[in-house]
């Protein structure tokens, strides 16, 4: 909870903090890379970095923080922070580089806004900071012990044991640990990093969410390969594709993520769209294979049912389970496809039962939109959960 004296700060100098936090953001990591290269070489995603993506990201999350403490005190936004953790988790952050973080952080906000930083603002805005990380490292702490390993040590060698061309820009990769130990448990729903070498000797790292449901030896991850729309393509999805092949070998974290299906027997409603089918279909294979017996709609939306990766097994554990109906929207259907499931998804001629949880996953205007179109169904907001690929920009464009 934040200080009575700090939170009278906070709030009138939100205004001017939240208007400056975008040139907050750029230059902190301008300060950061340019004392600690390493991080933006073999850390960070320079795909984000170049698009300002992870800049839009951190500016809406310190945003969204400082605005919940100050209008709803005594409260936190844990799903918010339970997000950031686990993908902190799965990079293995440490809590040490929350102190380097600070430092180049507050030396860029008192840099943006000059004088208006007096000491009693510097140390509100401090209390914040450490608030915030102080509960992202608590958290981060429980997953690390969940999953048997250290801040800074999360990876494994794994071995590919093979690769399907699902389409010509998506790949699947199975892969198994390579010194034979036993696969880390995992929920239906998360995703692994995955780290490979570049040729310009970087480390990149990218998440990768797993395609197949727990209880197999085995993990699958499924690759798109990200080529870029007035952009670099993306850096380890087009190294994965080009290099790597069975026989192989990959550093992957443990796995996190806490788009997860929850244990009740609650009706679904699994939405997706693009490369966002590969958590959806962990959690339908899982489904059909423990025997789920509530309503499940499975809802999809892509280019044409030849972009449509892993179409065949979409369909396949939908029709395994007992109450279950599917919906794929294209936008270049094949001939004789129905007409009302051509274009953009559109729920308004599909049921939802009533206590629908929805989980989605896709492009972030994807989801909007079909989160519009349930909570205009009646499915209360705190029933849909989501997935982004990449920074989490739904908090930075509210």
């Amino acid at each position: 909870m934040l200080s009575e004296q700090s939170t009278a700060t906070v709030r009138a100098t939100l205004p001017a903090v939240g208007a400056a936090i975008g040139d907050i953001a750029d230059l902190f990591y301008t300060k950061l890379f340019d004392a600690h290269p390493e991080l933006l070489r073999d850390l960070f995603n320079r795909g984000n970095q170049a698009s300002g993506a992870q800049r839009q990201a951190l500016a809406g999350s310190i945003a969204a923080f400082a605005t919940q403490l100050v209008e709803r005190p005594g409260t936190r936004p844990d799903v918010m922070l339970d997000r950031i953790a686990h993908k902190h988790a799965s990079l293995g952050v440490t809590p040490a580089q929350y102190e380097v973080v600070h430092t180049h952080l507050f030396a860029a906000i008192a840099e943006v806004l000059g004088e208006a930083v007096t000491p009693e603002v510097a140390a509100a805005w401090d209390e914040v900071y450490w608030l915030m990380a102080n509960a992202l490292i608590a958290i981060e702490e429980r997953l690390y012990a969940q999953q048997g390993v250290v801040a800074g040590d999360v990876w494994r060698e794994w071995e590919v044991v093979g690769r399907t061309e699902e389409t010509p820009d998506v790949a699947s990769f199975r892969l198994r640990p390579a010194d034979g130990s036993p696969a880390p448990a995992f929920r239906p729903g998360q995703y692994v990093s995955v780290q490979v070498e570049l040729a310009d000797g970087a480390h990149q790292i990218r998440q990768y969410s797993l395609s197949s449901a727990p209880g197999s030896p085995y993990r699958a991850i499924t690759v798109k390969r990200v080529l870029g729309d007035n952009a670099p393509d993306g850096e380890v999805s087009r190294h994965l594709h080009a290099h790597v092949r069975e026989g192989d070998r990959l550093r992957v974290s443990a796995p996190y993520g806490d788009l997860v299906l929850k244990s009740d027997d609650a009706p679904l409603l699994l939405a997706s769209a693009g490369i966002g089918c590969t958590p959806i279909l962990a959690m339908l294979e899982h489904l059909a294979g423990t025997g789920h017996s509530a309503p499940v709609t499975v809802v999809h939306g892509d280019r044409s049912p030849a972009d449509h990766a892993l179409r065949a097994d979409h369909a396949l554990f939908t029709e395994k389970l007992p109450d279950s109906a599917a919906h794929f929207w294209y936008e270049n259907p094949e001939p004789g496809h129905p007409a009302d499931r051509t274009g953009l998804v559109d729920l308004s001629s599909v049921a939802v039962a009533s206590g629908t949880h929805a989980y989605l996953c896709g492009p972030l205007p994807f989801m909007r939109a079909v989160r519009a179109q349930l909570l205009a169904k009646g499915v209360p907001a705190a029933d849909i959960h989501y997935e982004v690929f990449g920074p989490d920009l739904w908090l930075a464009q509210d």
